[in-house]
């Protein structure tokens, strides 16, 4: 089993804290079930994960600095981690 570690904004940590309660579980137990629902419902499907992605604030910004980086030699060897 893998641990992953996910940040929410507080709109979204509210309504998770108020769900939990209101369930009379942990917050973190509620948010591991919502998490595999959710991976259990997603389609692998090309079109989908572009639609996903596109759907991140952000995202293609920071893959875009990312690319640049990487192209600038401003990586980190695997080896150094």
């Amino acid at each position: 089993m893998d641990r992953v570690n996910v940040t929410l904004d507080d709109a979204h940590a509210a309504k998770l804290a108020a769900l939990a309660e209101r369930m009379h579980v942990q917050s973190g137990t509620l948010a591991r079930s919502l998490l595999q629902s959710a991976l259990d419902e997603v389609d692998p499907d090309a079109r989908t994960m572009v639609e996903l992605l596109d759907g991140i604030d952000g995202a293609l910004a920071s893959a875009k600095r990312g690319s640049a980086d990487a192209r600038a030699g401003r990586v980190v060897d695997l080896a150094d981690l």
